[in-house]
């Protein structure tokens, strides 16, 4: 079996980490193109409309710009999320923040001096070469520029935002990075873990660990209750004084836009959620019964069935993917391989790691890095799966224009949960003993759970902490009231012990660039769900088909791709319940299976 690096290789994308040379040149070229840009921008006289020459040109400039923000921002998350305590990265973060903020304000002109071009104009100018690739997304930024500030306000709000709304993003990877969670192995010693080590106890075979695990858990980020308290009141702060001053009246307008999917696909789609939630209520009582309890606490909801836990080595978790992953498309087996080879994943399991798992794109190298901790569990096994799905999502969209790589984050997650749904069902038609069979079946359930409820519980919180928010600070004690309300609602009182502090202790809340981050999640699992029904049908004719789809997820809204590549209406509930039937039809297999 191939021994794989179980360390990234940075390297070849700029040599000499937080200290490299190469990468200090790429920030300083791009400062002075960020300048210049700016400068041909302002230098158009007041009123007057742009040339088709300077809206190409200026095009040109924004994308090669685009390009290499993208790359920076990677990198520097990259060096960040590898050691916590790297210094030098973080003053590199703050300058790329700067540098975004800088970019985002010459963005905001550029579109002003879209507008300014006539309908016919404007219109003309889209069907030339340079423009026709991206006209989706040059029509997109023209129309949203009319519902923003004057171009000079926005600038000067997100340069402000460098030290306000993103320095408190930041401070909260402050936080995270400082605290330490003790944890007594067996033979009774105490040893400190990160957050990212403790995380992975949590869904421990042995439920005694488990409880020790979540109760220093939750002990933990209580005491850090009050700092992330003040962090998410103030992120959330910024974000609505700023919506105010738009005229913007709904806390989702902003996400749906940039997720480019219509307040009615986000109905239809909780609706058939909520429809289905009954039946995924029997596999959580059926699994409470087998671990003999009345309820599943929290910390049970994830925890495998039986108390053997057979620990997947990385080397053969990658041959397991690398197969499953060939049955649908040779060509996502090979770039499978590459990724493992090439070092592009960060998998190690030490301290001082950021914790959780993410993909992020060079696109100006052409390559993908992933990050986790694998320690072996079924789940990591997963994970990798999801993250190796992102990556192939950007790798067949390389040779596109900048600006027609810029998919959402809810068509991002379609490609990691499809690439999940292709391992764990591969994985369950191979099972042959029963014991193998109901754990692939429960850990198959464990991800309806997550989309199904643990999301829909985030949701629900951040939806009515923003109802709150817009009327003063909200308290800590406030905080977990409202996600103990959420979590009692979403997961329809299935379960026992709660998980208050559950709003400090995931990142996701505390992310600037994309609020919500969390109803997306549930749309790729849904929407993955309904690609995979098809490509089943299809077989190996449907991988060609598949990559179209992901290569138009940049240039179209959900809607459209929906109806373009699946023909369905998305915004109606029939799609959304044909899914969630599907992805429920595991219950009953589930229960069938553990009848007495």
């Amino acid at each position: 079996m191939t021994n794989y690096p179980m360390t990234w290789d940075l390297d070849v994308i700029y040599e000499g980490g937080s200290n490299s040379a190469a990468f200090l040149a790429e920030l300083a070229g791009m400062e002075r193109d960020i300048e210049s840009l700016t400068g041909e921008l302002a230098a158009l006289a007041a009123g007057a409309a742009p040339s088709a020459e300077q809206l190409t040109n200026w095009t040109a400039s924004v994308q090669s710009i685009l390009l290499r923000i993208r790359q920076s921002d990677s990198f520097v998350s990259c060096l960040q999320a590898q050691q916590m305590k790297d210094a030098a990265a973080n003053g590199l973060n703050d300058r790329v923040k700067t540098m975004s903020a800088k970019f985002n304000a010459a963005l905001t002109s550029f579109d002003e001096k879209l507008l300014r071009t006539d309908d016919a104009s404007w219109q003309a100018w889209l069907q030339s070469a340079e423009a026709a690739p991206v006209a989706f997304v040059l029509n997109e930024r023209r129309e949203a520029s009319k519902e923003k500030l004057p171009p000079e306000q926005e600038a000067l709000a997100g340069e402000l935002a460098v030290d306000g709304y993103h320095g408190w993003g930041d401070f909260y990877n402050t936080i995270v990075s400082r605290i330490r969670f003790d944890a007594t192995e067996e033979d009774g010693t105490v040893k400190q873990l990160s957050a990212g080590q403790m995380f992975n106890r949590l869904s421990n075979s042995n439920r005694s660990v488990r409880e020790a695990a979540f109760a220093e858990w939750e002990r933990v980020w209580g005491e850090q209750a009050d700092l992330c308290a003040d962090t998410l009141n103030r992120i959330s702060g910024f974000r609505l004084k700023l919506y105010d001053k738009r005229g913007w009246k709904s806390i989702l307008k902003e996400p749906l836009e940039i997720n480019r999917m219509s307040e009615a696909t986000l109905n239809a789609m909780w609706s058939a959620v909520t429809e289905g939630k009954p039946k995924l209520v029997r596999y959580l009582e059926r699994k409470a019964k087998l671990l003999g309890l009345k309820k599943l606490d929290w910390h049970d909801v994830a925890a495998p069935l039986g108390q053997t836990e057979k620990k997947v080595s990385y080397d053969e978790a990658a041959a397991f993917i690398k197969e499953q992953f060939g049955a649908f498309s040779p060509d996502l087996a090979d770039f499978t391989e590459m990724a493992f080879k090439d070092a592009w994943i960060e998998a190690e399991d030490r301290p001082g790691k950021r914790p959780g798992g993410f993909c992020t794109a060079f696109p100006k190298s052409e390559q993908t890095r992933i990050f986790m901790t694998y320690s072996g569990t079924p789940d990591n096994v997963s994970t990798l799966a999801h993250e190796l799905g992102h990556a192939y999502h950007q790798h067949v969209m390389n040779d596109l224009p900048p600006l027609a790589q810029e998919y959402a984050m809810n068509v991002a997650e379609t490609a990691s949960t499809f690439a999940e749904m292709i391992v764990a069902d591969s994985a369950l038609e191979a099972a042959t003993e029963r014991d193998e069979k109901l754990a692939l079946l429960d850990e198959k359930l464990q991800n309806a759970v997550a989309f199904f409820m643990n999301i829909h519980a985030r949701f629900l919180f951040e939806t009515r902490f923003y109802e709150k928010r817009s009327a003063g600070m909200v308290s800590q004690e406030e905080l977990n009231g409202l996600m103990e309300e959420a979590q009692r609602e979403a997961f329809s009182g299935a379960l026992g012990e709660l998980h208050p502090h559950f709003w400090a202790a995931k990142l996701h809340f505390y992310l600037t660039d994309v609020p919500f981050y969390n109803f997306p999640y549930t749309f790729g699992y849904l929407f993955s769900g309904g690609i995979y029904a098809i490509a089943k049908k299809e077989g190996a004719s449907f991988a060609e088909r598949y990559v179209s789809l992901l290569r138009d997820t940049g240039l179209m809204t959900v809607e459209e791709l929906g109806e373009k590549h699946l023909g369905v209406r998305l915004d109606q509930p029939d799609f959304w319940r044909e899914a969630v039937a599907l992805l429920l039809e595991d219950v009953d297999a589930f229960l069938a299976l553990t009848e007495e």
